[in-house]
């Protein structure tokens, strides 16, 4: 080839042109030159003959010559002196790229849609799972000065016993009293219990979540009603009754349609008391995922609970307590204080049945005050790690969708080479070209998180969904505040950096005369290019091999809980509440009553079994004791988990009875006491001895008898509080046999019939024997669901995160391979000319697939195994390094990777020489 660049330099000697745009104008008129000497040499010209035409062709007037003569004539270039840039001027260089950035985009719909989507649903995922982190762990209570508030606790809280109710059981009411009289770090408290109401006057309960509170709970933490007035001091008081009620503003407009209530009558739990204020808006309680319905004073729980009352049981667990900090104390001042008081408060509220060594360690017990400015949360004990986790894995979608970009961009740059070149050329220097590529990268980035914002919104209130339960919904407040904004923000910002940063750099790096050479002839992308594209890949695998595994840990691991053979029949059984307290049935006759109502709902047409029982399994409610045995005069003593069941209990739930028999109506108040024990009872108490006949004890408090109980059956294992939890010992006893019967019963029903259908026949017959009983229905399934909520929602989110990671590394494998057959076209097309067969072509894009896809899942797998070990306490029967898993997340991504390869391969193997080496 002729070196026609010394021919076009020489003509521009005399400009003195800068030397950059020289060579750029040199380059473009050889190029021009080159392709004229090509035409003519392929029409069967000489090389000689075809030189000295294209310089004939130069001198002689051509369009060449005459655009070389309007060059000369320019003026020539002298660089400007450099100008300080002004605060106008940037902003005007920037809007000047923000127009260009929205300009290219527009013209480019299906990169821009890609892009945008992509971001959207990567960001909107990150935002929403840290709106909700924000909102159950992060964001201060709507009180005043959420900041002071202290939350009364006891550290080493040990040797408690006694009855327990509510979310947060830290203190009996002899015990507020004493902290309310004595402590001096506090200018106001607040103590509280949350429990529901029952607000229907009969038949079928209407629920309500319910608050007991102090006098002064409302005014310690600077909550104003929005209607009449909230407690004060003289309402909380003993034998107070039900001097009024306060309701919530959510409640309020529920319920009276925003309608003046103050006044009106409600009816909790069949007594009758007036409304008395309404709270702001904004207040929900103290407890972040409760809101509460209507509160009413301590004092009334008295009236409320009946014979239930624990109001005043010195081991009676039910009061949570907040301080407002005086000026000028802290939490260490505070602590102080209530420790100094522990030992006097303690010795005076000392549960009189308790041992002597639970009253030591009782009387050891220290208070303490801890931050409470977010409340208190079981919500947050359960979720916080798992959101948190949850956002690890979002993130990681997030970066292997920032990874697909950044290789889209990379294949944009490459496209716009040669006019990155000429700006170069011309004088443009590196930076000015950075920051109009990099504001492409920003607008996409931060239309993406827009759509993020508004995609969060619905993925927020979708995840909420995954919190409610078959008796309500979780309360959150959902609002943007100014960390979930800034949290937006900060991804975004991340995220432009991530993939438009290093393209923009490599982009503007290369040589300006060797890009033109580059664009003009088609050639290969530089080794360093591919060679970041192909990390880019790799790191897509490795990240998705993550997810998967974690996807597969978490999906197989709530398998394993759904699956599980808890011991009992799940499916078919309705629990039936019944409530009789306003029949005033004497206690002697209550027993009696009990069982009339099961056997009159097991005479139920379609219904195949039905049973009274204490404790729901699985339920979250649990009675444990303390019981003794003597094995061969050594005294064996553990904790037991006791229920209290009626005849027919074992048979309507489907557990077998493997030894011995079940209760009947030979087991009546007058009869010696007997229980059935499980099988895990008769190895850990019993030690293997053969347990029919046997006699264990059960502690009575101080100073009273142990109870003694005969062994007359052994039933299977069962689940008893959580679906989790290990088998462990029950003992069940007769309901016959209970001396201190309640007002209230639980029924499980056993039936094939519709849901609808059973709780209409049920409700009628209950009705029709005493319409003033109240009536609560749950299904058994549901509630046991409902205690795996958090394995669905890490199954589900992890199962939908790592498909969507598996598909962007599908769609990154393809983009390359398709890039790689793409710039290797001409080679391809010479291997077929010189003899390499379709066959070869495949294997030869195969084994660069293979490769890429090999080291991915290498690093990814090491990387599962030093990740997956963070969700251990998370899972169910499944180890972190699970094999199996393993294998099952490398051959799930390596077949959809290879088939995602197959495709760009085989259009190469397609390709036709002739038309390779002619785009050549």
């Amino acid at each position: 080839m002729p070196d026609f660049k010394t021919e076009v330099r020489l003509r521009l000697a005399r400009l003195g042109l800068e030397p950059t745009r020289e060579a750029a104008i040199v380059e473009e008129f050889a190029q021009h030159l080159e392709q004229r000497f090509e035409e003519l040499t392929a029409k069967g010209m000489s090389a000689a003959s075809a030189r000295e035409a294209v310089l004939k062709e130069l001198s002689e007037g051509s369009q060449l010559e005459k655009d070389l003569l309007r060059i000369e004539r320019q003026v020539p270039f002298e660089p400007a002196a450099p100008v300080k840039p002004t605060l106008k001027s940037t902003l005007a260089s920037l809007g000047k790229d923000f127009r260009h950035a929205l300009r290219s985009l527009r013209l480019n719909p299906g990169f821009a849609t890609i892009a945008i989507l992509s971001l959207a649903l990567g960001i909107g995922a990150n935002t929403a799972i840290f709106q909700l982190l924000d909102a159950v762990t992060l964001r201060s209570l709507p009180v005043k000065d959420p900041d002071q508030l202290m939350i009364i606790r006891v550290p080493n809280a040990k040797g408690r016993s006694g009855s327990a109710r509510g979310n947060a059981p830290y203190f009996s009411y002899p015990i507020w009293e004493q902290v309310r009289d004595q402590q001096q770090a506090f200018s106001g408290l607040a103590a509280w219990n949350s429990t529901g109401f029952n607000m229907a006057e009969r038949g079928r309960a209407r629920g309500a979540r319910g608050l007991y509170v102090n006098g002064d709970f409302f005014n310690a933490l600077g909550v104003r009603p929005l209607l009449g007035r909230v407690f004060s001091a003289d309402d909380d008081h003993r034998g107070c009754g039900l001097p009024g009620a306060v309701i919530s503003y959510g409640y309020w407009k529920k319920e009276f349609g925003g309608k003046d209530a103050v006044g009106s009558k409600l009816t909790v739990e069949g007594h009758p008391v007036e409304i008395i204020g309404v709270t702001s808006p904004g207040f929900y309680g103290l407890e972040v995922g409760r809101s509460f319905d209507v509160a009413v004073p301590l004092c009334s729980e008295v009236l409320i609970a009946g014979e239930s009352s624990i109001l005043e049981r010195r081991d009676g667990w039910w009061l949570a307590i907040i301080g407002r900090l005086k000026p000028g104390w802290s939490a260490a001042k505070a602590t102080a204080q209530l420790e100094a008081i522990s030992p006097g408060i303690f010795q005076a509220t000392l549960p009189p049945g308790y041992r002597p060594d639970q009253a030591k360690k009782f009387l050891e017990w220290k208070m303490a005050a801890e931050p409470a400015g977010t409340g208190i949360s079981g919500l947050r004990r359960a979720y916080e790690y798992p959101l948190w986790i949850l956002l690890a894995i979002a993130g990681t979608v997030l970066l292997i969708a920032c990874a697909n970009l950044a290789n889209l961009m990379f294949a944009r740059a490459n496209a716009r080479e040669r006019e990155i070149a000429v700006r170069l050329a011309l004088g443009a220097s590196r930076i000015r070209l950075l920051q109009q590529l990099l504001m492409e990268s920003f607008l996409l980035s931060a239309i993406g998180a827009l759509a993020g914002i508004a995609l969060a919104q619905a993925l927020t209130r979708t995840l909420i969904s995954f919190f409610s339960t078959q008796f309500g919904s979780v309360s959150l407040d959902l609002g943007l505040d100014w960390r979930v904004l800034g949290f937006t923000a900060v991804v975004a910002v991340i995220t432009c950096l991530f993939f438009g940063l290093m393209p923009a750099i490599k982009s503007t790096a290369i040589p300006p005369i060797a890009a033109m050479k580059a664009g003009s002839r088609g050639v290969t992308a530089g080794r360093e290019r591919f060679g970041l594209r192909r990390i880019l890949v790799v790191a897509q695998v490795a990240m998705s091999m993550v997810l998967l595994v974690g996807a597969f840990l978490f999906v197989r691991s709530f398998q394993n809980l759904i699956n599980l053979n808890a011991g009992f029949q799940q499916t078919g059984i309705l629990v039936t509440d019944l409530d009789f307290t306003q029949l005033n049935i004497p206690v002697g006759e209550r027993n009696s009553f009990k069982q009339n109502l099961v056997d009159r709902l097991g005479a139920i047409p379609g219904v195949s079994g039905s049973a009274a029982v204490d404790i729901v399994p699985v339920s979250g409610n649990v009675w444990n004791e303390d019981v003794h045995f003597d094995n061969s005069g050594q005294d064996v003593h553990d904790i037991v988990n006791f229920n209290r069941v009626s005849p027919g209990f074992f048979r309507t739930m489907d557990t077998a009875l493997i030894k011995g028999r079940d209760f009947g109506p030979e087991n009546t108040l007058n009869s010696p006491a007997v229980a059935i024990v499980n099988e895990s009872f008769v190895r850990k108490v019993l030690k293997d001895a053969e347990p029919l006949g046997k006699i264990f004890r059960v502690e009575e408090g101080a100073g009273k008898p142990q109870s003694p109980y005969q062994i007359i059956g052994v039933v299977q294992d069962t689940k008893y509080n959580d679906m989790k939890e290990d088998f462990g010992p029950i003992a069940y006893l007769a309901r016959s046999q209970d001396k201190k019967p309640d007002t209230g019963v639980s029924v499980i029903v056993r039936s094939d019939l519709a849901l609808e259908a059973l709780t209409s026949s049920i409700e009628h017959e209950v009705l029709q024997l005493n319409p003033a009983m109240g009536i609560q229905f749950s299904v058994l399934k549901t509630q046991i669901r409902d205690t795996m909520q958090r394995e669905r929602l890490m199954a589900s989110l992890s199962g939908f995160f790592g498909f969507l990671a598996g598909l962007l590394a599908t769609i990154g494998l393809y983009g390359v391979i398709s890039y790689m057959v793409a710039r290797r076209r001409n080679e391809i097309g010479i291997r077929m000319a010189l003899g390499a067969d379709r066959t070869r072509v495949l294997a030869l894009i195969m084994r660069e697939a293979a490769i890429l896809l090999a080291i991915g899942l290498g690093i990814g797998a090491g990387l599962s195994l030093a990740s997956t070990r963070a969700a251990a306490s998370l899972l169910f029967g499944l180890k972190p390094h699970d094999p199996t898993t393993m294998a099952l997340a490398a051959i799930s991504l390596s077949v959809v990777a290879v088939a995602a390869s197959y495709f760009p391969a085989f259009r190469a193997a397609r390709i036709h020489p002739t038309e390779a080496l002619r785009e050549e």
